[in-house]
């Protein structure tokens, strides 16, 4: 069995759990905690350290694009609506029905809409990107203001010195 380790990283919009084997990013999600409690230590992997220094360039306005490696812990149907949420650029949005055809089901909404709320990469799969057909801000386990802020953090930050990694 693989051994899991922890490490906080303190956001503009909370403090984030990630959490890592030594292979690959398991989880990143939002924590109700005010401070962090689990900081990088001499056995951190090498993995989780790359992941806390990326969501910390995204935040800074100087990464759009996440490589280190993360690990999907789902259906397959799940699996299939992350992965094409990995297709949605930066700073743009899409629609339930827009994933829906992406993925062959464009009556998959309310699905869809359940596949995002179970996905534990918070940011890296960008589910904040999805929004309703109507244009309106809909669900996010994260929080509905930290989906909004996260859309404007990207649209402020695109077209600035942004680069790919």
């Amino acid at each position: 069995m693989n051994k899991f380790y922890q490490i906080d990283y303190d956001s503009p919009i909370g403090v984030i759990e990630i959490i890592a084997t030594n292979e690959a990013v398991y989880s990143i999600l939002f924590s109700d905690r005010e401070e962090p409690e689990n900081h990088v230590q001499e056995d951190t992997p090498m993995v989780l350290k790359d992941c806390f220094n990326q969501i910390d360039d995204y935040f800074k306005g100087i990464c759009q694009e996440f490589t280190f490696p993360f690990i999907f812990d789902g259906t397959d149907f799940q699996k299939t609506v992350w992965n094409a949420l990995t297709t949605i650029n930066y700073a743009d949005t899409c629609s339930y029905k827009d994933i829906g055809k992406v993925i062959g089901n464009e009556k998959a909404s309310r699905a869809i809409g359940s596949a995002n709320g179970k996905n534990k990469l918070s940011i890296v799969i960008p589910c904040h990107r999805v929004i309703g057909s109507n244009g309106t801000l809909t669900g996010y386990a994260g929080g509905v203001w930290r989906k909004e802020w996260l859309l404007c953090h990207e649209k402020s930050m695109q077209g600035s010195q942004l680069h790919s990694r």
